[in-house]
Parts: C-alpha cells; structure tokens; sequence
C-alpha cells in the first residue's frame, strides 16, 4: 500500500493538508447542512458492521497494526466516538489507551516513551485517547508543566518545534514498519462544549466526567485553538494525516470518524489467510478423525 492510497483514504473535506495551509478558524464544526439522525444511525450501524469484519481479517492477516489517534477539547466526544465506532470488534486485535497526566516513571523518560510502549502489535487495531500530542498541546497552553519534565536545558523559543520534528520521525518510523496512522482531531465550537459541560452539570449520571478546571481552561479557548492548528500544520503527512472532523453533531460527527476507518482498513487489502493444497489435504483428514470418534 502506498501512502498515496492511505492518503486520499479520508474525505477532503476532512483532510489536513501536508503543506501547512490549515486554519482552525474555517473548519467547521457543524454538519454542512440538515441531516436525518435516523439515516445517521442507520449509516453508522453499516460501517460498524464492515469494521468488524474488516477487523477480524486484520486480526488474522498480521500483516499491518493500525493506529488511530483521538485529540479534542473536553466534551467534543472522544470517548463516545470510540466506543460507537468500534461496537462488536473482536477484543484480541483491540486496544484503547487512555493518556492522562505523565507518571513519575513517565517523567524519567522522554515523551514519547510512554507511547511507545501502548502501540498496536501487528494485527491489531489500537486507539489513543489522547496521545504524544499532549505534549504540544497542553504543555504548549502550560508551559509550567515543563518544570517537572527534567529537562537537560530549557529552550521554550525552539523545543516546539523539536517535539514536532520528534513527532514526525516517529510516526514516518511507524509508518516505515508497517503502522498505520490516521489521527482525528474533533472539532468541538466553544458554545457547544458550554452546552455539553452544563449538561453534565445537570445529569446525575454524568456527574462523574465534570472537572471544575474544564471550565478555567474555556479562558485559554484561543491558545488551545492556535496550539490545535499548529500542531496539525506541523505533523500531518501522507504517512500519518490529521483529519478535522466537525464535532457539534455526534451522529454526523461519528459517522464521519467511523467512514474514514472503514475505508483506512479497506486500503490494505487485508483478508483471511489462504492455505496450501497440502494443508488443505491435512484439514480433511482431520475432519474425517473428527467424524469418526
């Protein structure tokens, strides 16, 4: 597969250029127009139906890994994304891996260190909620958090771009050995995330995903979104292309991410693994034991 056929695996309309061209600004973050939320159900159930299977050849071809990553402000939808996309796939070739603030250990090591460790073993689809981009993002918004990384020197006019060129030899690296990267950014407006953290005010049972500092962090709305658009700019490539997919409607937004995976693992060409005639022969000798006892 060559990364040509990767690359133009996702729609245009949600591509991230490679040529550093991408303004946050004019992305949307609404569907382009009406859309019947029945049809968006029923459209979802389809491709999670092909996912699946997609997913099994995958599992039993070992031939690629295959990474997606999820980055967005609180409440866009990652966790409900991720859990929609990917109903009823087999659990073998399947891995989440949810990225919260570095542990000592991590802070001993280099960024990218706890990431290594959670990649996709070859036949495996994994997910990161949250990622490496952290480190460009948050800590980009937080620079104080540099303090406690234990850095040889601290250079705050060049270490951005540094952890970019760090995060582009990585992921070429991966993509080198056979991972697949596709990487969504949701896309969530700052009236809607107002909207989705009151509701979790509100609803009992949600009570439990509201952090207070959700709302201190809306005051650097516009640093996060130039640290969002940059961070794009700087990484997506053929090998590992962002896409912004508009998060103010679920269905549409998840119908989206679930169109661009389905079509990423129909892009390898990955199916069951065929036998030889010997093995073939083995198999019904083996059948004919079977019937026998």
């Amino acid at each position: 597969m060559s990364t040509k056929e990767l690359w133009t695996a996702a729609p245009d309309a949600f591509l991230v250029p490679a040529n550093g061209t991408f303004k946050i600004a004019g992305a949307p973050t609404d569907p382009p127009g009406k859309v019947d939320k029945s049809d968006l159900e029923d459209e979802l159930e389809q491709h999670v139906g092909a996912i699946r299977d997609l997913q099994r050849k995958l599992y039993a071809s070992d031939d690629y890994s295959v990474l997606f990553v999820f980055q967005a402000m609180d409440a866009a939808g990652k966790d409900g994304t991720i859990r929609a996309v990917f109903t009823g796939v087999n659990p073998a070739g399947f891995q989440v891996s949810a990225f919260k603030a570095p542990s000592h250990e991590e802070l001993d090591h280099d960024f990218l260190w706890r990431i290594a460790k959670r990649l996709p073993e070859r036949g495996r689809i994994g997910v990161f909620n949250r990622s490496h981009y952290e480190e460009v993002i948050i800590v980009r918004v937080h620079p104080e958090f540099l303090d406690k990384q234990k850095l040889p020197r601290m250079d705050l006019e060049n270490i951005w771009a540094e952890r970019y060129e760090s995060i582009r030899s990585f992921e070429k690296h991966l993509a080198r050995n056979g991972t697949i990267i596709v990487k969504f950014f949701l896309n969530v407006s700052l009236a809607q995330q107002k909207r989705r953290l009151i509701r979790r005010i509100d609803k009992p049972s949600s009570n439990w995903k509201f952090n207070p500092d959700d709302v201190a962090e809306r005051e650097r709305w516009p640093e996060y979104m130039q640290a969002f658009e940059d961070a794009l700019n700087e990484t997506s490539r053929p090998w590992a292309p962002w896409c912004a997919i508009p998060a103010d409607h679920k269905p549409y937004m998840r119908v989206q991410v679930a169109r661009i995976i389905e079509a990423t693992l129909t892009s390898l060409g990955v199916d069951f693994p065929t036998i030889s005639d010997e093995a073939r022969a083995a198999l019904a000798d083996c059948r004919s034991l079977l019937e026998g006892q």
